[in-house]
């Protein structure tokens, strides 16, 4: 019998004293529970993704020196732990150290660098060639990262080949919609093909933009799954493994030998299976997680939110309230001679209810100072988007000075549609720290509200669903004079952005081709305000920011 512990933590980039203490804490508590082996995920010393960090050298060799302290640490247990490691050629590798009786043990070099997506590995770290095999008392195992198990017969045939009968794969896999079903029935697949076990550990926890959903593994060589961690939280899965006795030493191959016996006495005890989210249960809670981690890491306390009355707003203020508690939340109402009874009215319903701090600072006075400055200038030139664009950009100023004089961290409240599209005022309502719904289509907006309300009980008040959506920039203003509806906007915004259809493609799918048209012009040309626009939490499997780099200077068009 073998007891695996898969430690499931939030680590943060570059504290690497602070993640030191992590794992310290980690393998302590899995000694008292008579863990034999531990593993930690991917870079769990310097955090993930340390990008251009790699650069700094010192930056390097700081983590090396925190793993070379960790070694001392690791007496009564093995521990497999994430690291950097650098050549005498100063080349770079993604790392996982085993450590066993104070000592490293073996080092396992990442072979499959992702170069893709949010990953850009190939321009930090040099591939792996070596792949040692471990001895733990009757069994063999190996260890391997992320990208090395995704890729079709990549380096875990060649580890099972040689006589591995467990795979350790340490993780940072982030999350988007459904990737927790994607991995699973992976790994199962891997492990039914292997006919091994197979341990997976992931990272939780956000960093900048990305959101590490943990939903740690372990599946039997038949494909079942024994063990699986909670999302979004810090866990801790133990999981006992009966595996069959190793096979025959091949001469060919490495083997480094941990320890001669395994655990001799041990209580089995209940299968460590968390219960699995809704998709939409798994956005809410990657949208909490993501504002906490961006918020705490930086060193942020409070949070200021823009309460226009909106589905949007408020969304993000129960996101926010949620993330922090409702003593670090401010709601700030900033109603203009457009500003309706109704949307004042449901943003000081939507602060009550959650229990946040609410301010009213009227703009009609500043807008009117403004009107008069530019009076000559704006002589004869009908009200258009100028005078609109002005009040979004009063707010955002306004929300700027709270910010800097109390130190509090603006959130900004745009949808991926609108943001899509171009929908939204650049240095007016874009301005701020930290954009939490940036990633998340309207349509789910309505979405996340209904489920909060279900949960809650009305937080967000029914007027707010049924208004149709406005910016409230002019008379009667409709986000539907600007827009095609958002349940067809969405579902064309999919196609382009997150499945790189062509409108050839598109316009076989949807008989709107002036709308398709329209949508693809508005993404395009919307280039420059989304480069200039804050981070914000990913949930869809391509979003605005490293997924998406579109030249700003761009002339192609397809049509």
């Amino acid at each position: 019998m073998l007891r695996i512990g898969l430690a499931q933590i939030n680590t943060t980039v570059g504290d690497l004293s602070g993640n030191y203490q992590k794992i310290v804490g980690a393998m302590e508590r899995a000694q008292k529970r008579e863990v034999d082996i531990i593993a930690f995920p991917e870079l769990a010393i310097c955090g993930y993704p340390p990008e251009d960090l790699l650069f700094k050298e010192d930056f390097v060799r700081d983590n090396l020196k925190i793993l070379r302290s960790l070694a001392k640490d690791v007496k009564k247990i093995t521990a497999v732990v994430g690291f950097v490691d650098m050549d005498a050629k100063k080349h770079l590798y993604n790392a996982a150290a085993v450590i066993a009786n104070g000592r490293i043990k073996g080092v396992y070099y990442k072979r499959a660098l992702p170069n893709y997506g949010v990953f850009d590995e190939k321009r930090y770290f040099t591939e792996g060639r070596i792949s040692p095999l471990f001895f733990y008392g009757k069994n063999i195992f190996a260890v391997n990262i992320c990208e090395d198990i995704w890729v079709d017969n990549g380096v875990y045939r060649e580890q099972t080949q040689k006589g591995a009968q467990l795979l350790i794969n340490i993780s940072s896999s982030p999350y988007h919609v459904g990737k927790l079903e994607l991995r699973e029935k992976l790994l199962m697949n891997r492990a039914k093909q292997t006919k091994a076990f197979i341990c997976y550990v992931n990272l939780i926890g956000g960093q900048d933009e990305l959101v590490f959903d943990g939903g740690s593994l372990i599946i039997d060589p038949k494909g079942k799954t024994l063990a699986l961690g909670k999302q979004f939280e810090e866990d801790f899965i133990i999981t006992d493994l009966e595996i069959p006795a190793r096979p025959k030493k091949r001469k060919s191959t490495r083997y480094i030998v941990l320890s001669q016996t395994n655990h001799k006495e041990i209580i089995p005890g209940q299968p460590h299976l968390a219960s699995q989210l809704s998709q939409i249960e798994g956005i809410y809670k990657a949208l909490i997680l993501g504002t906490r981690d961006y918020v705490q890491k930086n060193g942020f306390k409070k949070v200021v939110v823009g309460l226009s009355g909106g589905i949007d707003s408020s969304l993000v203020a129960v996101i926010a309230k949620e993330a922090l508690g409702k003593e670090n939340v401010i709601g700030v109402s900033m109603p203009s001679r457009f500003s309706s009874e109704g949307t004042k009215s449901d943003a000081q319903k939507v602060a009550e209810n959650l229990g946040i701090r609410f301010m009213v600072v009227p703009i009609e006075e500043i807008f009117n100072a403004y009107l008069e400055t530019l009076r000559g200038e704006f002589a004869g030139q009908p009200f258009n988007i100028a005078e609109e664009n002005l009040q979004a950009r009063i707010r955002g100023n306004i929300l700027m000075a709270f910010s800097n004089k109390f130190g509090w961290l603006v959130l900004t409240t745009g949808n991926k549609s609108e943001i899509a599209v171009g929908y939204c005022t650049l240095y007016g309502d874009m301005s701020g720290g930290f954009a939490v719904i940036k990633d998340v289509p309207k349509t789910k907006v309505y979405e996340l509200a209904r489920l909060i309300n279900s949960q809650q009980g009305n937080i967000i008040p029914e007027s707010v669903y049924e208004r149709a959506p406005t910016a409230e920039l002019r008379e009667n203003q409709k986000d539907r004079d600007s827009l095609p509806p958002y349940n067809l906007l969405d579902q064309l915004l999919r196609a382009y952005v997150e499945e790189h259809q062509s409108f050839a493609r598109m316009s076989k799918q949807f008989n709107e081709k002036h709308i398709i048209k329209e949508v693809i012009k508005m993404v395009d040309r919307s280039e420059y305000k989304r480069r200039q626009a804050p981070p914000g939490v990913k949930i869809t499997p391509r979003a605005f920011g490293k997924d998406w780099r579109l030249p700003i200077t761009n002339q192609y068009k397809e049509f």
